[in-house]
């Protein structure tokens, strides 16, 4: 009787440990990671006060994050009106995705602003960045890395873009140069990568030049895409009108930026969560 019982303790022992080694298992050799609610929250802010190529992005933009949160991945939040948005709300939120404007009053600059000193994430497109002599941020200037707007090309157009650092997460899936779809570019001065700041991620090869037709851009530094290292985000140069999401090469950089940002946040990568 006492072996009987002495071999069944055996018996379950070994089944303990059979059962916790493939628990292990799951936790190390499993491929995926599901989450079991949203991971993070976004923003999105854009304008319908705006240039009609750049409304025409916007909408365009905003179809394609919804996509990127079919089965509700993250929590998204979408706004026209930024105002609605003090420090106390944006501080919510992981990430905020400005398509065709900035903070353009007072309070919202300055909600954006210590928003983005203290941690926030960012991801800007095309004229989200533009700032000229009438723009008077000396903040936002020097956040997207120094340069005021300078010229571009006229009309839209694709051009062949160079990768700068291919070892960057953003950018390291992607191929060594690529024919981004049609966009009006803007050229900055001083480049950003004149800034030591900024990290250039993609330029537009010198190969284009002359670039334009109406208007001729025929020189010049011209990066596209960069990041401020001293702030979690990242700026993108292309976002003029409804041709912007029609390049799988494209799309995969913007869910490579978008993914990037989130990941960098303060509290931890929430994808590994």
């Amino acid at each position: 009787m006492k072996n009987v019982k002495y071999y069944s303790l055996i018996i379950l022992y070994i089944f303990s440990l059979s059962i916790l080694r493939l628990k292990a298992q799951e936790q190390t050799d499993y491929p995926a990671n599901y989450a079991s609610s949203p991971r993070f929250k976004a923003l999105i802010y854009y304008t319908e006060y705006a240039e009609k190529a750049h409304v025409e992005f916007a909408q365009e933009a905003v179809d394609f994050f919804k996509r990127l949160n079919y089965g509700k991945g993250f929590n998204l939040e979408i706004t026209t009106n930024l105002s609605e948005y003090n420090y106390d709300k944006l501080k919510e939120f992981d990430i905020v995705i400005m398509l065709n404007s900035a903070p353009n009053n007072k309070m919202e600059r300055e909600a954006f602003e210590k928003y983005m000193e203290n941690g926030g994430g960012w991801m800007g497109f095309h004229a989200a960045a533009y700032n000229d002599k009438n723009t008077n941020w000396p903040w936002f200037l020097e956040f997207i890395g120094g340069g005021v707007f300078y010229c571009n090309n006229w009309p839209p157009q694709p051009v062949l873009v160079d990768v700068d650092n291919s070892e960057h997460a953003v950018t390291k899936n992607l191929p060594a140069s690529f024919v981004a779809p049609e966009s009006e570019w803007y050229q900055w001065k001083p480049s950003p990568r004149e800034n030591n700041d900024i990290e250039v991620l993609l330029s537009i090869s010198p190969k284009n030049y002359p670039l334009g037709i109406k208007d001729v851009v025929n020189f010049g530094d011209f990066p596209i895409v960069w990041t401020n290292k001293k702030y979690r985000m990242i700026y993108l140069n292309m976002g003029h009108g409804d041709d912007e999401f029609t390049d799988a090469t494209q799309k995969l950089l913007f869910v490579n930026a978008f993914r990037w940002v989130v990941s960098q946040n303060k509290n931890g990568d929430p994808f590994k969560k």
